[in-house]
């Protein structure tokens, strides 16, 4: 089975919110998934408050990767700048 990390839609029409999870590659976009891993709101959370949210829980994240995992493109610059790809570099060369 082929995990993937990627984002499954939420929130309301015109107002998405995603999660980000670890799916199987097989399974849809808003389907099945195995675990929530953060959750990300590019609008973010209020009209009075525009800057986009990241929220991430690294130690699973570097869990998945470590285990093979392969992040999706915008997962990938989530991962980025919130630092969790720095660690997974520092750990996968030692």
């Amino acid at each position: 089975m082929a995990v993937k990390l990627r984002l499954m839609r939420m929130g309301k029409k015109k107002q998405p919110t995603y999660r980000l999870v670890a799916a199987d590659s097989r399974s849809p976009r808003d389907g099945r998934f195995i675990e929530v891993l953060g959750t990300y709101a590019p609008r973010g959370r209020s009209a009075s408050d525009p800057e986009a949210v990241v929220q991430i829980d690294t130690e699973k994240a570097l869990k998945w990767l470590s285990q093979g995992a392969q992040p999706t493109e915008r997962v990938h610059k989530l991962l980025e700048s919130t630092g969790a790809w720095a660690e997974y570099q520092q750990a996968k060369a030692r």
